[in-house]
């Protein structure tokens, strides 16, 4: 009786599979709330290989296909262990639920998605989202870039600040939220969003989710700054804002020039790196990003470079100038959005870039370094090249690190492949703007 029994259970489930399978064909045919995560794996397994961290991506690769159909199928018949992204409806059990909601999402049709956010918290938005709130400026070129910028209807301060708006000439004319860290949260209600994208930076993101707790507003940390998470948030807002064709020409594009530098530095010498100094002043210090602060790391190491304080604890660390002495690095970068008028696209005049370097290189703590006398101090305008666009940043930095090697890279002209087939702005970065300063190499401060 029992055998029987386990019979028909086997078949009438059999049933259901094919059923669903069949509704689902020709839309596959045609186009092929808050929990804390529990592992980081699920997230990125390095910086060329990571998990796209979406439930319904049950083979744990870089997309949602009918690869994890077939995966989720043969862990509810026992024949593969189940994985922590298998559970696509997010409701605690492999069934037949999660095989319609992959399908949902392969053709674009779910009407809810279930990601991992950049701070690892497990979130389920509704489906479609056609109103949105973007804290942060990265995560609006993003935005931008997508082709989602119609869905926005209100921004954070960094977004609306005047040497942005060249870069943002509909969105900073949205209404303000206020602080990009600290949101107004009676603003934002008023708003009426699907979805709020919120910095990463410090405990911003879950300060603001338990602000909304009880509201159906999901927020999500979306920072889009550096190599380590950059890929995975686009790929995700993608899969949120139903533009995946648009983030695939996207990614291919910027990932085109990041590997042609890789595939040129990977063979390096540590003897052929040079050792960085990569510098910026904060309330009247001088500071260096440390081991903690892996994007910056990364960059430097894309490049072909050494960050001299890579192993060092802590993110970003006050200057001990006998320790740099100590270090004497071959190139220093400073990173600099400050004083103001000196970088920026609404800056023609690179005078004050000028002075600014001459300043950096006469002061007493670092004018005997290596780099100093070499005449090896790069500037570079961080709040565009570093992060609203860090992809940008190695491109210069490898020019710098390996002019030789780099002979035919044009940094200045990828830039403005960027602003006209992605920003969609008229800019010309050859008259416009001053975003490095070396009076050798870039005597025109673009």
């Amino acid at each position: 009786m029992k055998t029987k029994t386990k019979t028909l259970a086997l078949v009438e489930i059999a049933i259901v599979l094919c059923s669903v399978f069949l509704v689902a064909l020709p839309a596959i045919a045609a186009d092929q709330t808050m929990h804390r995560a529990s592992a980081n794996t699920i997230i990125t397994t390095s910086e060329d290989n990571f998990v796209l961290g979406i439930y319904g991506n049950a083979n744990e690769d870089d997309t949602i296909d009918m690869r994890d159909l077939t995966y989720v199928k043969l862990i509810f018949f026992g024949k593969k262990p189940e994985t922590e992204l298998a559970d696509a409806k997010y409701d605690g059990e492999i069934n037949p639920l999660d095989f319609v909601q992959i399908k949902l999402i392969i053709v674009g049709k779910e009407k809810e998605l279930t990601i991992v956010d950049e701070v690892d918290r497990i979130v389920t938005v509704s489906m479609p989202v056609e109103r949105m709130v973007v804290a942060y400026a990265a995560t609006a070129t993003v935005i931008k870039a997508i082709g989602a910028e119609d869905k926005v209807v209100g921004v954070g301060s960094t977004i609306k600040a005047e040497n942005m708006k060249i870069l943002f000439p509909k969105l900073s004319q949205l209404p303000s939220i206020g602080s990009t860290w600290a949101p107004d949260v009676e603003g934002i209600l008023e708003l009426e969003p699907d979805l709020v994208l919120m910095v990463t930076s410090g405990s911003a993101t879950e300060t603001l989710a338990k602000q909304f707790e009880g509201t159906g507003i999901p927020v999500i940390g979306a920072y889009c700054v550096g190599p380590l998470t950059y890929t995975q948030t686009v790929e995700k807002l993608a899969y949120i804002l139903n533009k995946r064709t648009e983030a695939e020409k996207y990614i291919d594009w910027y990932e085109s020039y990041l590997n042609i530098i890789k595939s040129r530095t990977e063979e390096l010498s540590e003897a052929d790196k040079p050792r960085v100094f990569d510098t910026y002043k904060w309330s009247g210090a001088w500071k260096t990003y440390g081991r903690d602060n892996p994007s910056v790391n990364q960059i430097i190491k894309m490049a072909g470079g050494i960050n001299i304080a890579g192993d060092l604890p802590g993110s970003c660390i006050a200057v001990d100038p006998e320790w740099v002495i100590t270090e004497n690095p071959s190139i220093i970068v400073v990173h600099s959005g400050w004083p103001p008028h000196t970088f920026g696209y609404d800056v023609d005049d690179i005078s004050g870039a000028k002075t600014f370097r001459e300043e950096f290189m006469n002061l007493s703590e670092f004018k005997n370094l290596k780099a100093v006398k070499d005449g090896k101090v790069y500037l570079i305008y961080s709040d565009v090249l570093a992060w609203r666009a860090w992809f940008l940043a190695p491109l210069y930095f490898a020019k710098w690190f390996h002019p030789n090697l780099f002979e035919d890279l044009n940094p200045n002209s990828i830039h403005q492949e960027w602003l006209t087939e992605f920003m969609h702005i008229d800019y010309d970065v050859k008259k416009h703007g001053v975003f490095v300063y070396h009076p050798e190499e870039h005597p025109e401060g673009h």
